[in-house]
């Protein structure tokens, strides 16, 4: 009987078949029990993966045009966001949006009466972005938008890893669900985040050009700049630098000034009541430490816990950007997100998708000892253990990045193995 059909007397496929079938969709690796934790992760979260879509499409109205989740909101519901975003680029005055009560209106116009209300997010640089999603129907542009994504990222994947299989580890992963299920940005910001600081010496321009795009989703970056110049990587900080100001001014050019003074005044106004809602509606969707502790402390104090992490986090960059700025990209790239999560009191859920990214990079590449990989292992199930705790308005998962932050700078201080080796062994495992 072959090999691939090993099975017990009953007829029944032994773990041990089962484990060489999920092995198949996994990197090469060094250490058996790098390759021991990416299983599990692989299996785990496919399960979980499985059982929330299965859950999630059931409780779903399929009427068209315009399928309903159970809470009301449309399939795909932070889309419908970005969606808009490209509708709006043909209307005369697109600023209106940002008022939340024009929005809404708007909204209930395409979907009719009784739509929970949502918010117009993202700077006015969004509808340059999202221009030519609005020229085709809601499902093509979500089903186009999210193939983009995952495509993009799966080639951004290959310049980061040589063996691209942790691509299926990290699409069953807790944060890749919630993205598929909003449609969220996801996946193309990861692969422009991740892509800009893989090619950032060897391609300064385009890394400066991805990462000027990444201010559409401006939270993602805000310590690229402490990064870039404590790196002294003077043409990627350029680079940015110009892109940005180009896109904002093209947008003010396109849509005039008032936009982003509706931005400013109107937008970031309700993000910043996100943050204070009493009810704490949102605590079950960011990772984040002030989240994790404005249940238990209030805001106040949950607030100015989260600025000295804030501090902390933007001298750990600074630190390992200046002096270990030779160290290896991945682990560099790992230590920039976790203390992007680290500094950020607003950070949802999805865009926890770059971290779990490098997380599972370093598994694969053997560069992680025991407590590594415990750290990387709660990394890749930090949405679905803030969705537990964040619900009993518990602490907890908002640790996990500024303890793998921790560990990450205290293994390039020490350089007790040195990252070079651990990619090496990598390599050697691929090609024996």
């Amino acid at each position: 009987m072959p090999d691939t059909l090993d099975t017990t007397a009953r007829g029944e496929v032994s773990p041990s078949a089962f484990r060489r079938s999920l092995d198949a969709w996994l990197p090469a690796t060094a250490d058996p029990r790098d390759r021991e934790f990416l299983r599990d992760l692989l299996a785990m979260g496919g399960i979980l993966f499985v059982l929330t879509a299965i859950a999630y499409l059931a409780t779903c109205a399929w009427t068209l045009p315009f399928p309903r989740d159970k809470t009301g909101l449309v399939v795909g519901r932070d889309f419908l966001n970005l969606w808009m975003y490209g509708r709006a680029v043909a209307d005369a005055d697109p600023a209106r949006f940002y008022d939340i009560a024009v929005y809404n209106a708007e909204l209930t116009k395409l979907l009719g009466d009784g739509y929970p209300g949502q918010n117009w997010p993202n700077p006015p640089t969004a509808l340059l972005v999202m221009a030519p999603f609005g020229l085709l129907g809601f499902f093509p542009a979500l089903f186009a938008w999210l193939a983009i994504g995952i495509t993009a990222l799966a080639l951004t994947m290959r310049r980061v890893l040589a063996d691209a299989r942790v691509l299926p580890v990290l699409l069953v992963s807790p944060a890749a669900l919630l993205c598929l299920m909003s449609g969220q940005s996801s996946f193309l910001t990861t692969a422009a985040l991740i892509g800009a600081v893989v090619c950032w010496d060897r391609r300064p321009l385009l890394a400066g050009v991805l990462l000027g795009l990444l201010t559409v989703k401006p939270q993602l970056g805000i310590l690229i700049p402490v990064a870039l110049l404590a790196s002294q990587r003077w043409t990627v900080f350029a680079t940015a630098a110009l892109t940005a100001l180009a896109l904002a001014g093209f947008a003010a050019a396109l849509f005039g000034p008032e936009i982003w003074i509706a931005y400013i005044t109107k937008a970031l106004p309700l993000q910043r009541e996100v943050l204070a809602d009493p009810s704490g509606i949102a605590m079950p969707f960011h990772a984040t430490i002030f989240m994790n502790l404005r249940g238990l402390l209030g805001n106040d104090v949950a607030m100015i816990v989260q600025a000295a992490s804030s501090v902390a986090a933007v001298a750990a960059v600074a630190w390992a950007f200046w002096f270990k700025r030779d160290a290896d990209v991945a682990v560099l790239c790992a230590l920039l997100l976790a203390c992007t999560q680290a500094a950020s009191p607003y950070m949802s859920s999805y865009d926890l998708l770059p971290l779990t990214l490098m997380a599972l990079v370093l598994l694969a590449r053997g560069e992680c000892d025991a407590a590594g990989r415990r750290l990387a292992q709660l990394v890749f199930w930090m949405p679905a253990l803030q969705l537990l705790f964040g619900s009993i308005q518990m602490p907890g998962p908002g640790f996990i990045a500024p303890a793998l932050a921790i560990y990450l700078v205290l293994r390039l201080r020490d350089n007790t193995q040195p990252v070079i080796a651990g990619r090496e062994q990598s390599e050697r495992a691929r090609n024996p």
